[in-house]
């Protein structure tokens, strides 16, 4: 049975991301296989028997595969249970995975390429249309997750305690990404101090885009 990780993923993925830091911070060696998005390699014959939906990212490990960060992240905490980035206690646990769906499930999906595609194809939005709906979704992300983290009774050192949860990896795509569409994350400033120390750490950056192949050199 192959024991090695694969990922599939795009230096543009910030659900990529996301699964990168996972297994960064788990210590755990993967091999990246790029799926070009811009070339539309994620509708390719053979990507679409690995996924049918065509999105990233993917991942295989013991002939198995998996998709959705969140499902991938929480398979990782799970299969390798050592320095967990789920809490113990069960509502705790409830407060990470709620923190972590406002970006996962709410704005991320609203600003990927084949939904600003759409926007193009059928309603005629040009570019900075497209760019203005990302970042309409992004700033109403950023104001939800402020606002629960102003009254949020757990933080420590990260958003909940000392420990690196998945909250705080969601989180810091959604900042990533934010950055990247040239959002407003000056109105966060609770969210900007417990993420922005984050993104200076080995796990978060060897896995942010800018750093994996095919990135540009500066967005």
């Amino acid at each position: 049975m192959d024991q090695k990780i694969v990922l599939y993923g795009f230096w543009r993925s910030l659900a990529a991301y996301r699964v990168r830091v996972a297994l960064n911070l788990k210590g755990l060696p993967y091999e990246e296989r790029v799926i070009d998005l811009v070339k539309g390699a994620q509708h390719a014959t053979e990507f679409d028997a690995i996924n049918p939906q065509h999105v990233l990212p993917v991942l295989e490990f013991e002939g198995k595969t998996l998709t959705q960060s969140l499902a991938i992240m929480e398979y990782i905490d799970e299969r390798w249970p050592e320095k967990s980035y789920l809490p113990k206690d069960a509502y705790l646990r409830a407060q990470v995975r709620a923190l972590s769906q406002i970006t996962i499930a709410d704005v991320h999906p609203l600003v990927v390429p084949r939904v600003r595609q759409y926007l193009h194809t059928q309603f005629g939005a040009d570019e900075e249309a497209q760019l203005n709906w990302a970042r309409h979704w992004f700033d109403r992300g950023t104001q939800a997750i402020e606002g629960l983290l102003v009254k949020n009774p757990h933080a420590g050192a990260h958003i909940f305690g000392d420990q690196i949860t998945m909250a705080d990896i969601a989180i810091a795509s959604h900042v990533i990404g934010a950055r990247l569409f040239k959002a407003n994350l000056s109105e966060a400033p609770t969210m900007m101090r417990l993420i922005e120390p984050l993104l200076a750490l080995d796990p978060f950056g060897r896995a942010h885009p800018l750093s994996q192949q095919g990135a540009p050199s500066a967005v």
